[in-house]
């Protein structure tokens, strides 16, 4: 499904930031767009910055079926800033409605990932995607090994210590007189 995102350019708190830049929305079923003015209202003003197409997988129904579990559930837009362009801020890398995806997205830094809510229109096409897919895997408990734990190990340590007695002792530096 075709998604556009709505990114809010508010000017900037401080002297270094001349703009704050933020998506505020999502437009399911949205036509192509190059940072598009949308409105503005002195100096706010809201761009339709790109449209990326959004596939769902049978194999992250668990994620969505998590997020659509949310208090308010969530799209999330991946933004980088663009290379060999000074136009724009921002360039739209991804929009995924997986809550784990943007978390990778979230542990490389070199990404901006932005929360925004989900519209009703997105809820119902990934609620009826979850339902028609997403199979419950039932929780399976560990069991442990019965390897006896009290038993005498040998051969564990530094192999630089000749004494048996204390295995896991660090050994000695050069010069050291031990009491």
């Amino acid at each position: 499904m075709p998604v556009g995102v709505v990114m809010r350019r508010t000017p900037g708190v401080t002297r270094w930031a001349k703009w704050a830049w933020k998506a505020t929305g999502v437009l399911p079923g949205a036509a192509a767009a190059d940072w598009r003015e949308l409105r503005r209202d002195g100096d706010v003003t809201e761009f339709h910055a790109a449209t990326r197409d959004v596939w769902l997988y049978v194999s992250d129904t668990e994620a969505y079926a998590h997020e659509l579990g949310a208090v308010c559930p969530s799209v999330y837009v991946v933004l980088r800033k663009p290379v060999g362009r000074t136009d724009v801020p921002f360039e739209v890398v991804q929009i995924t409605m997986s809550p784990y995806e943007a978390q990778d997205y979230c542990d490389s830094a070199e990404e901006v990932v932005e929360k925004v809510a989900m519209p009703p229109a997105l809820i119902g096409w990934v609620r009826d995607f979850v339902q028609a897919h997403h199979v419950e895997e039932p929780f399976v408990k560990r069991r442990r090994n019965k390897s006896r734990t009290d038993l005498k190990e040998d051969g564990i340590g530094d192999a630089r210590i000749s004494q048996t007695t204390d295995v896991y002792r660090a050994p000695r530096r050069s010069g050291q007189v031990s009491g």
